[in-house]
């Protein structure tokens, strides 16, 4: 059985995907699948993902979507895909692999020896001895956003927004990803929001008991990335919808 299920939404990513990268990772690591979501992409996108299709038809799977719907819902569909394969642990990864691919036995490790935690987020913390390599108004510019989103959430969250994150694959998780969401450009802070709202005033394990963020030994900011500074502004929209739609009525939790 498939351990660790990861869906990688890729949109014209011909030319950054690097697909060396997983034609090494793949036959080495037989306990991790992937599925791999062709987000309508418009170059040879598809043809490097079917190839890497080949490597391990049991384990990668191509699912391939006429039309570009965005990253939120592709990795969305991804993950339905990869929860049906029933694996323990499902999560998805930036195509870029910013994240390299090494840091997933480690995701699967945590989850393994901390049975409470049901999410683990990557987070890009510039520690000395680790190698996060960040352009600087990317990270200045993050840490607003940043702070901004653990205001909105009641929450205190360092990084929703790595690209590297894994879930238990429980009924209640997957549940989580039911619904299309309702923002474009954070859709990882909307997965804790609907995790918030669906738990708070419950006799449940409460959000911040659950989520686990793991400080990264290694990210690179790749060039060529579609997110510019003009996106921030609509994230700071798409957070106060989140907001409204899901916590607005929400009691701030007890400290």
């Amino acid at each position: 059985m498939t351990r660790a299920t990861i869906v990688v939404a890729c949109h014209n990513e011909e030319r950054r995907l690097p697909v060396a990268a997983f034609e090494a990772f793949v036959p080495a690591h037989p306990d991790v699948g992937f599925v791999l979501v062709n987000d309508g992409s418009a170059d040879g996108t598809g043809a490097a993902l079917r190839a890497l299709e080949r490597l391990a038809p049991d384990r990668v799977c191509v699912v391939d979507l006429p039309w570009n719907v965005g990253k939120a819902e592709a990795v969305r569909r991804g993950l339905a895909r990869a929860f049906a394969r029933a694996p323990v642990y499902a999560g998805f990864w930036d195509a870029d692999l910013a994240t390299p691919l090494e840091a997933v036995p480690e995701f699967c490790a945590l989850l393994d020896t901390h049975p409470d935690v049901e999410m683990v987020f990557g987070s890009r913390v510039q520690l000395l001895g680790r190698r996060i390599r960040r352009r600087a108004w990317r990270h200045y510019l993050g840490r607003v956003a940043a702070t901004a989103i653990s205001l909105a959430l009641d929450l205190r969250v360092y990084d929703t927004q790595c690209g590297a994150k894994l879930f238990r694959a429980t009924p209640a998780i997957r549940a989580l990803f039911d619904e299309p969401f309702a923002s474009r450009w954070l859709f990882d802070v909307e997965i804790v929001a609907r995790l918030i709202a669906a738990r708070r005033g419950r006799a449940l394990p409460q959000a911040a008991d659950v989520i686990y963020e793991l400080p990264l030994m290694r990210w690179e900011d790749v060039g060529g990335s579609k997110i510019g500074p003009c996106d921030y502004l609509r994230g700071a929209v798409d957070l106060v919808r989140i907001h409204r739609r899901y916590l607005r009525n929400v009691l701030p939790a007890s400290r």
